[in-house]
């Protein structure tokens, strides 16, 4: 009972990854890849789950150990390779937050019926509500609204599941022949799949920004074990999810031959509709508060983490300016991140397909480097050997580099050529 209650405790980083890791790699990609091959794709999902593991508990253990940022872990390194990392991060603040927030705004509109309110308009509103809570509120409260959210998001979850379980797979249409996985099309949504699940490599950093804000809050400072195991509650709970959402998809419409729609938001609101023809009507508001909540979540953590990486970067490359140092520096960028990706969506909305695939290449290309660099940072001199991963962990991330490496090549062969 004690050991729960450290745990408790210590929940927070973990926490914070699952909730953002949980938006469209599980909302739309989980669910499609159920839809459209069925209960085969449990074998990339767990795959990719584990395989990618050791990046991102390699950013909890270096902020630790060290109480220092996985990016103050790059510059130690190298500048060049913070400068690195601070590309990707460039390509994220104009991607990433526009592509999430308009994903959510959508689904609020097409949830909860008010498709005569301009879409840049309820992105606005969220900009603004969102901006405003982590502004006011910081990392505590961020934290424990998310263990509300991710609460209502998994209960509401299981309990579709098992309705969904319970109703039977859906009876499939006569002749129905499965798609094939390993042609074009196939592999293309492979690497979209494994890619992003549970999401991309480069999030390492967000979550060792996050230990640090923990590590702040706390009177005594956690033991590496202790910081792991919350951490890795979050992660099991991500992966739990991604499988929970592939269950419903391949129960609901594996063999029905529903053509899919490749817009995320028209996808969601079509799920939902789906879910609810299989299930009940009565199950919409339901099942329309976990798609909400997945994506309404994601959005808070991944600005945050953004503007905690933005910040945290601009203080490691330029680190006689002051004006980023100032407490309040923290909701300046909060506001200009929101200005920015606003702006996107309003100026660039028609083309941010474009822009979100490349950060998708970028994302692809990078991940074999970033966690490369990952495991430099916790196997160099910062950090002693005692607390360095074992020889099992060192194994499993250089499976996993030459994994990232090989969709990487793939990726970028059928993208160029």
């Amino acid at each position: 009972m004690s050991s729960l209650k450290v745990l408790l405790k210590n929940l927070g980083p973990g926490l914070l990854f699952a909730s953002m890791a949980i938006g469209t790699s599980h909302l739309v990609l989980s669910t499609k890849a159920g839809a459209q091959y069925g209960w085969i794709m449990i074998v990339p999902i767990v795959l990719a789950n584990v395989l990618k593991y050791p990046f991102f508990e390699f950013g909890v253990r270096y902020t630790n150990v060290t109480q220092k940022s996985l990016i103050e872990g790059y510059l130690n390194m190298g500048r060049k390779y913070l400068w690195l990392y601070a590309l990707i991060t460039l390509v994220s603040i104009f991607t990433i937050l526009a592509a999430l927030y308009v994903v959510t705004a959508g689904l609020f509109v097409n949830l909860f019926k008010i498709s005569s309110v301009n879409l840049s308009l309820v992105a606005l509103g969220l900009f603004i509500f969102i901006s405003s809570v982590l502004i006011i509120g910081r990392y505590r409260f961020l934290e424990i609204s998310l263990k509300l959210v991710v609460s209502i998001l998994f209960i509401a979850l299981v309990i579709t599941t098992l309705l969904v379980i319970n109703k039977g797979q859906v009876p499939p249409i006569s002749n129905f022949k499965g798609p094939e996985i390993f042609n074009e099309v196939g592999i293309l949504f492979l690497i979209g799949l494994v890619g992003w699940m549970p999401t991309a490599v480069e999030a390492s950093g967000w979550v060792s920004m996050w230990s640090m804000e923990k590590l702040k809050s706390m009177k005594t400072k956690p033991s590496l074990k202790e910081s792991l195991n919350e951490f890795n509650l979050g992660y099991i709970l991500t992966a739990l999810l991604a499988i929970l959402f592939l269950v419903i998809g391949s129960m609901t419409l594996y063999g029905t031959g529903t053509e899919l729609s490749g817009n995320a938001v028209t996808f969601a609101d079509q799920v939902v509709h789906l879910f609810t023809s299989h299930i009940g009507e009565w199950a919409y508001f339901l099942i329309a508060i976990a798609a909400f909540a997945t994506m309404f979540s994601t959005c808070m953590t991944a600005h945050d983490a953004v503007s905690r990486v933005s910040l945290d970067v601009i203080n490691k490359l330029y680190p006689s300016n002051k004006v980023f140092t100032k407490k309040s520096s923290f909701a300046f960028v909060v506001i200009f991140l929101a200005l920015i990706n606003w702006f996107v969506i309003t100026a660039f909305g028609a083309n941010m397909a474009s822009l979100v695939a490349l950060a998708t290449f970028v994302s692809f290309v990078m991940a074999p480097i970033i966690g490369w660099m990952n495991l430099k940072t916790v196997t160099g001199k910062d950090i002693k050997a005692d607390f360095q991963p074992n020889k099992g962990l060192k194994l499993l991330s250089y499976i996993g580099m030459l994994f990232l490496a090989f969709f990487s090549i793939y990726y970028c062969w059928i993208v160029l050529f």
